[in-house]
């Protein structure tokens, strides 16, 4: 993960990224007990750009590192890193306020626990609630917290029927 948070580093300070944060399994980890994984999930918000090919900056910039798309993800070490265009409203918001960590000395960008639970409750699959199950039972994050964000962001509705199915109203 060191030469991960090097590489998002290094693209943010030469203009490839405005910014970024590690989302999904991995962020989880960072506020819960390990969870399997097979890739890092990149939030990204880019420059401006212009056609359909908007990741193209990040994978010219990866390629002159010899660092070659594979399918979906770029390898940078072990790691598959997947990056993701910011989608939404909410997505830009969880990589604006994301949490500054560090890894072995180096810095990296991670979505917040509550920001993680109301993109997992936007997804609403099985595993997005397990998700928010997860964080809601490490303590890193608390109802309150999500009510409040769900309802910033248009979920006031999908926060209630979660909470009424799995935490007793």
């Amino acid at each position: 993960m060191k030469a991960v948070a090097r590489l998002l580093n290094q693209m943010t300070s030469e203009g490839i990224l405005d910014d970024y944060a590690v989302f999904g399994a991995v962020a989880q980890m960072r506020y819960t007990e390990a969870v399997v994984t097979m890739d890092v999930d990149v939030l990204v918000i880019l420059p401006e750009e212009k056609g359909l090919d908007i990741l193209r900056s990040v994978y010219d910039f990866c390629r002159r590192r010899g660092l070659e798309p594979q399918g979906e993800t770029i390898h940078v070490g072990d790691w598959p890193v997947q990056f993701i265009p910011t989608f939404s409203t909410l997505t830009e918001a969880a990589v604006r306020h994301a949490d500054t960590g560090e890894i072995e000395g180096v810095s990296i960008r991670v979505v917040r626990p509550d920001y993680l639970a109301v993109i997992a409750l936007s997804a609403g699959r099985a595993k997005d609630y397990a998700r928010i199950l997860s964080l809601l039972e490490s303590g890193t994050v608390n109802r309150g917290e999500i009510e409040g964000l769900a309802g910033d962001f248009g979920l006031r509705s999908q926060w209630s029927s979660f909470r009424e199915k799995f935490l007793g109203g």
